[in-house]
C-alpha cells in the first residue's frame, strides 16, 4: 500500500466525484493500485485555483471505467472522505513544497516534472504533515473553545492529546466536529431552509450541520452532502418532511406538515439559502437519494416540534 496525491479540479473534464470516485488515465495505474487500501491527499492544480491541499480519503479499489477505453476509476471507500478545516497552501510559510518531490535540491519549488503528475506517491511523514495542518490534532478543543474561550474553573486550556493521524481519521466524533464546521462555515451560519442566521446569547451559533445522505448509509463527510438546518427543519428534513429538488426548491410533504407551519418556517422564496461557493453546494446525486429514500417515507410518531 502506498499514500498518494491525487489532483482534483472542480472543472475537470474527466468524472471525478471526491468522495465517490477518480477518473484517471492507464499511465497512472500502476501506481493507483499502490494505493488500494490506503488514504490519498486531493490537490488542486495551481491553474485551477488556490486551494492547494484540500481534503483526504480512502481508496478502497480500481476498476476499468465502463466505455473507456484506457481510463480507470478508483473507487473511494464510503465515509471515508473527509474536506481538511484548513486548506493547506502548496509551499510552506518557509517557501518550501509541502512535498519533497515537489522539491529542487536547495528546498525551492519545482516548475513542471512531478509537479504536473496528477497521481504522485506521497511518503508517510508528509502524508501526516500535510493532514495535521489540515485537520489539527486539537479540532474537537478547538470548537469546543470557540464560544467559551476560558471554561469556569480551568486556569488553562489543557494542551490536546496527540491523536495518531490515521486515528482521528476513522474517529466519528472527530469527524463530526470536522463536518459541522466546514457545512455551518460554507452556508455562514444561516440556516438553508429559513435564511435565518440565529445565535444565542453567548454568540454560539444556533444551526446544524445536517448529512443529505447518511453516513450509515454510504452517504459521505463532503460538505456538498450537508445542509446548514436549524433544530426543527433538521428534524424534519431526517424525517422525511422536507426534502430539495434538483433546482434547490424546497419540497414538502404537505399531506403531514400543516401549510401554514411550512409558510411559517421556509424562506419565503420557497428555494434554498445556497452557499456563496458553487462547490459547496449540495450535490445532486445526494439530493436525489434523499428524495427516493426518505422524503414521504418515514413514519411520523410521537410529538411534532411545531404542536
Amino acid at each position: 500500500m502506498a499514500k498518494l496525491v491525487l489532483l482534483h479540479r472542480a472543472d475537470s473534464i474527466y468524472e471525478d466525484v471526491p468522495d465517490q470516485v477518480y477518473d484517471f488515465p492507464r499511465r497512472y495505474l500502476a501506481t493507483v493500485e499502490q494505493g488500494v487500501g490506503d488514504w490519498a491527499v486531493y490537490y488542486e492544480p495551481v491553474k485551477a485555483g488556490a486551494r492547494g491541499y484540500f481534503a483526504v480519503a480512502k481508496i478502497a479499489s480500481v476498476i476499468p471505467k465502463p466505455g473507456a477505453d484506457g481510463r480507470f476509476l478508483a473507487l473511494v471507500e464510503p465515509g471515508s472522505y473527509l474536506d481538511f478545516d484548513r486548506e493547506v497552501p502548496r509551499i510552506r510559510a518557509d517557501g518550501r513544497p509541502f512535498e519533497s518531490a515537489l522539491a529542487a535540491a536547495d528546498g525551492s519549488p519545482i516548475v513542471g516534472g512531478a509537479q504536473q503528475l496528477a497521481v504522485r506517491r506521497l511518503p508517510e511523514a508528509e502524508f501526516a504533515e500535510i493532514v495535521r495542518a489540515g485537520l489539527p490534532a486539537d479540532l474537537e478543543q478547538i470548537e469546543a473553545r470557540r464560544y467559551d474561550p476560558q471554561p469556569a474553573g480551568m486556569a488553562e486550556p489543557p494542551a490536546p492529546f496527540q491523536r495518531p493521524v490515521i486515528e482521528r481519521l476513522i474517529s466519528r466524533p472527530y469527524r463530526d466536529v470536522a463536518f459541522r464546521r466546514k457545512v455551518r462555515e460554507a452556508y455562514d451560519y444561516r440556516c438553508a431552509m429559513s435564511g435565518l442566521r440565529l445565535r444565542n446569547g453567548g454568540g454560539r451559533p444556533e444551526v446544524n450541520a445536517a448529512h443529505i445522505r447518511p453516513v450509515a448509509h454510504q452517504g459521505s463527510d463532503a460538505v456538498w452532502n450537508g445542509l446548514a438546518l436549524s433544530g426543527t427543519l433538521h428534524w424534519m428534513f431526517d424525517r422525511g418532511l422536507l426534502s430539495v429538488a434538483d433546482d434547490h426548491s424546497i419540497l414538502v410533504s404537505h399531506n403531514k406538515v400543516p401549510r401554514d407551519v411550512a409558510d411559517r418556517l421556509i424562506v419565503p422564496s420557497g428555494r434554498l439559502v445556497l452557499p456563496a461557493d458553487p462547490r459547496a453546494r449540495p450535490h445532486p446525486q445526494n439530493l436525489k437519494w434523499h428524495r427516493e429514500n426518505v422524503f414521504g417515507q418515514m413514519p411520523l410518531e410521537g410529538p411534532r416540534p411545531w404542536d
